[in-house]
């Protein structure tokens, strides 16, 4: 991620809000906000080496929330 978006590049939106996390927001695009996931027999059918992992590129601290939805029969 730091070849794609840099920590020390110059990104206009630290110049608009006065912040240093402009690369934070170029990273958290490219990975994309969400995750689609079917479940089979009560499990997520996932392969030996897989897992689910929430990355926050956010430069601080911050209380975050993570929404789950079951939608099925």
């Amino acid at each position: 991620m730091e070849r794609l978006a840099p920590r020390d590049a110059h990104y206009e939106h630290e110049e608009t809000w006065q912040d240093d996390n402009g690369h934070s927001h170029v990273r958290a695009s490219t990975v994309g906000p969400s995750l689609v996931l079917p479940i089979l027999d009560g499990c997520i059918p996932l392969g030996t080496w897989q897992q689910i992992v929430l990355i926050d590129f956010d430069t601080r601290p911050r209380r975050r929330t993570v929404h789950v939805s079951v939608i099925g029969k």
